[in-house]
C-alpha cells in the first residue's frame, strides 16, 4: 500500500504538535535536573571510606554523568515523528520518555525500540498497521513543519514502494553541509533500517555507491546495537576504524548527537597507542608493505635480533675469560623458541641459562672441589650484575620495541634485505629510509607501518620481561639443562646434540603456542601483573578510554568504513582487536584505490571467517543529485551510476584555462561558486602535487566555508559544491588515478565543476 503524501503545515496541527513537544520538553527538563541533582549528592561523599566504598561512589557518578549526557544531546530534534494505528498513537524520539503516574506509559520511543520500528519501515505495500506517519521537524524547541504519509487502504493495487518519508528527506538533503555529519534518525529509510536493526553477531558488510548513506548506517547501527546490547558491548566498547583523521572529525557529532559518547574512534594510522602515523608512503613502498609476505617478513626481522655468534664469544668477569660458544648459543635461542614466549618476554629463559653456563665455568676456573651451591647462586647474582655479561646478553638477545626493530629494519640495506629475500633490489630501495630524529615521530611513520608495527608487538611482546619463572619457562630450563649437561660430557657430537635437542624441545613447544584457524597467534604475551593491572577497572573511565592506552584491547563490536582501502595487513590489524568477530564493514569496491587493496570482500574475510558472512546492498543515492551522476557516467563509463533520489536542475560545468592564467582565473571562479553555495561549503579538489600552489593562490579569497583537498581525502565526505582542478592530472598521478577521480566526482550535494590546464607554467 503507498503512503499519499501531504504538507500538514496548518497552524492548528502545528499547535497541537507544538503543545505536545512542549510537554516532552518539560519532562526532558525535569529529567535533567533530577540527573544533576543525584550526580551533585553523589559527588559531595567523602572520598574516604573503603576502597569499595569509593569504588561503587565513583561508579555511580560515572553512570550518571553519562546519563546526563545522553539527556544534553536529546536536545535537538527531541521528538520528530509521529505513527498512528486503529487503536494507537506513538511518538517517536531520539530516547525513552516515560509518564510519572505510575503506569509507565511511554511518552516518548527511543527510535531503537522495537515498537518504534514501523516508523521507518511501514511502506505502501507493508504497512504494517500503520495509518499515518508524521514527520515532525524542529528549531530548536518550536515546530516548524510537520509532513503526513497517509496510508490509503483503498488504493492497494496501484501503488508501489517508494522514498519513506520524502518530503522531510528532501528537506535534509538540501540543507547546506556544514562540514560536520548530522545524524539521520528522523529520515532513516526502510532499507537503512533493516541494516541498522540486523543482529549483532558476525561480520556484516554493507556495500553501496557513493551518496548512498553506508556511513550514516554503520553509525546509527553503533547506537542501535549498544541500547539493544549495551550490557555487552559497553563492557568491551565498540571500535570506529575510518579512512582519514578529517572523517572521524567530519562524523564526530553523530554518535554523541544519539547519546552515545562512549564509542572509540581511530584511523589506520592511529590503531598502534601512543602514535599517530601522519607520513606518507610512495605507492610502492605502501603496496610491498600491505602485502602477506610481511608477517613472514616482521618475524624474520625479530629472529635476526636473536643472533649466535659466528666464533664463540669471550665474556671477561674479574680477570677471568669465559667463553659462550656457537653450540651452545644455539641451544639456548631454541630453547627461548620452544617456550613459545613472545621475544622480549622470552629474555628471563636466555638469560638464566647464559647465567647458569657462565657460572659453571668460572666456577671450573675458581676450583669446583672448594666451592658449594651456596657459591653457586651467588656467583649467578654476580654475574646478573656484571656489565659484560649483560652486554652479551644485549647482543645475544636484546629487548627491543616495535618501534626500533622496524626502524632498525627500514634503515639497513642487509637487514631489508635478510627479512625479504623474494623482492628484487628495486623493491627493497623503495623501502629504504632515513632514521626518525625520535621513535615516536608521527610524520616519520606512516598508516601502512602500523599493521607492521602491531605484528611486531605480537611476536616480541607487550612490556618488560616479567622476571617470574613460568611453569613452561622451568620445564625448558630443565630439559636445558640436561641437553647441555649432555654436550659438555662429550657424550654426543654437536650434531647429534642439535637433533636431541630439538625433539626435546618439540615436546615442550607442543603446549606453549595455541595457532587460531585464521593464523592469528594466541601467544602468552602479557604476564601476572599486566593482567590484573587490565582487570583494574576505573570506574570512571569507559571501554574506549582504556581501550585507547591499550593495544591487546578486545571489542565486543569494530566498525570499518572505507574498508575497500584495507590490506591483507591491515586486516590482520582489525581482525585482531575482534575475536568475536562481530563487525560491520562499510565500503564500495569500486571506489577502492589503495595500492595494496583487496579486491573482493571475500578475499579479504574468507582468510578470517570463511564463508560466513552477510552482505547488504544499498541502491539509492541520497548525496549526488541525477544531473551529477549522469555526468559522472558519460565521463566515466566504467563505474556504475546509483540512482538519485533527487534532481537539482543544475547541470555540472567544465572550463579550460590557459595554465598561465590559472591564478587570476581561479580566484574569480572561486568567489562565483563562493556566492552561488551561499551557507554551504566548497571544496577545491587538486591534484597532490599542486595543493600547495592552488593554497596559495585562493589565500586571499578564502573563506571559513572553502577548503582546498587532495584527492586522497576525499573519502567518505561530501560539499555542497566541489570544484575538481587538473581531472586528467589526478588520472595520471597515480594507477588508480580515474577512481581518484570518480570519487571526487561524485563529493558534491549541489554543484560541480572541472577545470582543465592547458599549456606550460611560466
Amino acid at each position: 500500500m503507498e503512503a499519499i503524501t501531504s504538507e500538514s503545515s496548518s497552524l492548528d496541527v502545528r499547535m497541537r504538535e507544538q503543545k505536545y513537544v512542549s510537554m516532552l520538553y518539560d519532562r526532558l527538563d525535569r529529567l535533567r535536573r533530577e540527573t544533576s541533582a543525584e550526580l551533585a549528592e553523589v559527588l559531595r561523599r567523602s572520598a574516604d571510606g573503603t576502597h569499595q566504598a569509593r569504588s561503587e561512589r565513583d561508579s555511580a557518578a560515572a553512570m550518571l554523568e553519562r546519563r546526563h549526557a545522553q539527556l544534553a544531546a536529546a536536545e535537538n530534534n527531541l521528538c520528530f515523528g509521529r505513527i498512528d494505528f486503529i487503536d494507537d498513537r506513538l511518538y517517536v524520539g531520539r530516547l525513552g520518555l516515560f509518564d510519572e503516574d505510575g503506569e509507565y506509559r511511554p511518552l516518548l520511543l527511543d527510535w531503537r525500540a522495537p515498537a518504534a520500528r514501523p516508523f521507518y519501515s511501514a511502506t505502501g505495500v507493508r504497512s504494517e498497521g500503520v495509518l499515518l506517519r508524521r514527520h515532525i521537524r524542529t528549531v530548536r524547541r518550536m515546530v516548524v513543519g510537520v509532513d503526513d504519509e497517509v496510508f490509503d487502504f483503498d488504493q492497494v493495487d496501484q501503488w508501489g514502494d517508494t522514498v519513506v518519508g520524502e518530503a522531510a528527506l528532501l528537506v535534509a538533503l538540501n540543507a547546506s553541509r556544514t562540514g560536520r555529519m548530522s545524524d539521520i534518525v528522523s529520515t532513516i529509510q526502510a532499507d537503512q533500517d533493516r541494516i541498522i536493526r540486523s543482529p549483532l553477531s558476525g561480520v556484516l558488510v554493507v556495500e553501496g555507491g557513493p551518496g548512498t548513506g553506508k556511513t550514516a548506517v554503520a553509525l546509527h547501527r553503533v547506537a542501535f546495537l549498544l541500547y539493544t546490547h549495551r550490557q555487552r558491548l559497553e563492557k568491551n566498547g565498540v571500535l570506529v576504524v575510518g579512512p582519514h583523521a578529517q572523517f572521524l572529525h567530519y562524523i564526530g557529532e553523530v554518535l554523541p548527537s544519539l547519546g552515545e559518547t562512549g564509542v572509540l574512534s581511530r584511523t589506520l594510522g592511529q590503531l598502534y597507542p601512543g602514535l599517530d602515523a601522519k607520513g606518507r608512503d610512495t605507492w610502492a613502498a605502501a603496496e610491498i608493505k600491505g602485502r602477506p609476505m610481511m608477517v613472514d617478513a616482521v618475524a624474520a626481522a625479530v629472529r635476526d635480533t636473536e643472533r649466535v655468534p659466528d666464533v664463540a664469544m669471550k665474556v671477561i668477569v674479574d680477570g677471568y675469560v669465559l667463553y659462550l660458544d656457537q653450540l651452545t648459543c644455539e641451544l639456548i635461542r631454541q630453547i627461548a623458541w620452544a617456550t613459545g614466549l613472545a621475544h622480549n618476554l622470552a629474555r628471563p629463559v636466555v638469560e638464566r641459562l647464559i647465567i647458569e653456563m657462565l657460572a659453571k665455568r668460572m666456577m671450573s676456573q675458581l676450583g669446583e672441589e672448594y666451592l658449594d651451591e651456596t657459591d653457586f647462586v651467588e656467583l649467578q647474582a654476580e654475574l646478573r650484575e656484571d656489565h659484560a655479561v649483560l652486554a652479551a646478553l644485549d647482543q645475544l638477545w636484546p629487548v627491543i620495541t616495535p618501534q626500533q626493530l622496524l626502524i632498525n629494519l627500514f634503515t639497513s640495506p642487509v637487514r631489508l634485505a635478510v627479512a625479504m629475500p623474494s623482492l628484487s633490489p628495486e623493491e627493497l630501495a623503495c623501502l629504504r629510509r632515513v632514521p626518525p630524529a625520535d621513535l615516536t615521530q608521527d610524520d616519520w611513520w606512516t598508516p601502512e607501518d602500523v599493521p607492521l608495527l602491531d605484528e611486531a608487538a605480537e611476536l616480541l611482546g607487550e612490556g618488560e620481561p616479567d622476571r617470574g619463572q613460568t611453569k613452561a619457562e622451568e620445564e625448558a630450563l630443565e630439559y636445558a639443562r640436561g641437553v647441555l649437561k649432555i654436550i659438555d660430557t662429550d657424550a654426543m657430537t654437536e650434531e647429534e646434540a642439535l637433533e636431541y635437542a630439538r625433539g626435546v624441545l618439540k615436546i615442550v613447544n607442543t603446549d606453549a603456542m595455541t595457532t587460531g584457524p585464521d593464523g592469528l597467534h594466541a601467544i602468552n604475551l602479557i604476564g601476572a601483573r599486566q593482567l590484573a593491572e587490565r582487570h583494574r577497572v576505573r570506574p570512571d573511565l569507559t571501554a574506549a578510554d582504556r581501550a585507547s592506552t591499550d593495544r591487546t584491547w578486545t571489542f565486543g563490536h569494530i566498525v570499518v568504513d572505507e574498508a575497500q582501502e584495507l590490506s591483507p595487513m591491515a586486516w590482520r590489524t582489525i581482525m585482531r582487536r575482534c575475536p568475536s568477530r562481530s563487525m560491520t564493514i562499510v565500503g564500495d569496491l569500486e571506489q577502492g584505490s589503495a595500492p595494496a587493496r583487496t579486491n573482493s570482500w571475500s578475499d579479504s574475510l574468507s582468510p578470517y571467517v570463511g564463508d560466513r558472512w552477510r552482505l547488504e546492498k544499498l541502491t539509492i543515492n541520497y548525496r549526488t543529485p541525477a544531473e551529477i551522476m549522469e555526468f559522472v557516467h558519460t565521463e566515466l563509463p566504467e563505474f556504475r551510476v546509483t540512482r538519485s533520489v533527487r534532481q537539482t536542475g543544475r547541470h555540472p560545468w567544465v572550463l579550460r584555462i590557459d595554465r598561465s592564467d590559472l591564478a587570476v582565473r581561479l580566484r574569480s571562479i572561486v568567489s562565483r561558486e563562493l556566492t552561488a553555495t551561499g551557507e554551504g561549503n566548497v571544496a577545491l579538489f587538486v591534484p597532490h602535487a599542486m595543493h600547495d600552489e592552488i593554497t596559495k593562490i585562493v589565500n586571499d579569497v578564502m573563506a571559513p566555508n572553502l577548503s582546498v583537498q587532495t584527492v586522497a581525502l576525499a573519502k567518505g565526505l561530501e560539499y555542497d559544491t566541489v570544484i575538481v582542478i587538473g581531472p586528467d592530472l589526478i588520472c595520471a598521478e597515480t594507477p588508480s588515478g580515474r577512481v581518484d577521480l570518480y570519487v571526487a566526482l561524485t563529493r558534491p550535494t549541489q554543484r560541480l565543476g572541472l577545470l582543465y590546464l592547458e599549456g606550460q607554467q611560466d
